[in-house]
């Protein structure tokens, strides 16, 4: 339980307590159910730029993220052309991946071809929560699940990019779609 302990006398995951915007992120928003489509589109493009650097990268630069991706509305993201792409890959305030903006920008355009909602399609992939064990340390939670596997694949199938199960799993933990708050965390339902 003392790993748990934040300076501030607050028991969280251990992740929480490593800086001050890990701690208002986990208190706030990682495991609380998130639903609407910009509201997940943009989780799913983090989580996307976040593949192989630190997630705090990614909230130190989400109000930029925000705001040269037009607040992840995917229409209008989906028009983006390659001058947007130029624009993006210089602009210092965001993660100048090329790889990555352009997933963001297929993605947006697979949001607009989908059969069912994105909301209603992310969250079909949704554990039974009355079956999930709730991990006791963070060594015990997964980087992939059986889940994240299919929810990857129906994606791809979909004509969706850089959302592999590590990037499903880490999106679904982010969204509330799974809890793995571990035991002693003050979040820990």
């Amino acid at each position: 339980m003392s790993e748990l302990l934040g300076q501030d006398g607050v028991a969280r995951c251990s992740w929480g307590n490593s800086a001050p915007d890990y701690a208002a992120y986990h208190d706030t928003e990682w495991g609380v159910p998130l639903r609407g489509e910009v509201a997940l589109f943009e989780r799913l493009s983090l989580e996307a730029f976040q593949s192989g650097l630190s997630w705090l990268v990614i909230l130190r630069k989400r109000e930029a993220f925000r705001r040269v991706f037009h607040g992840f509305d995917p229409e209008r993201v989906a028009a983006f052309g390659e001058d947007d792409v130029t624009r993006l890959l210089a602009d210092a305030s965001i993660v100048r991946n090329r790889a990555k903006i352009h997933a963001t920008i297929t993605n947006a355009r697979a949001i607009a071809n989908l059969d069912v909602p994105l909301d209603e399609l992310l969250w079909s992939f949704a554990p039974d929560p009355e079956v999930r064990v709730r991990p006791a340390t963070m060594s015990d939670v997964p980087a992939v699940t059986a889940e994240s596997k299919a929810m990857a694949r129906a994606l791809k199938k979909r004509g969706f990019a850089f959302v592999g199960p590590t990037t499903c799993y880490a999106m679904m933990q982010a969204t509330g779609m799974v809890d793995d708050h571990v035991e002693g965390c003050f979040r820990a339902g």
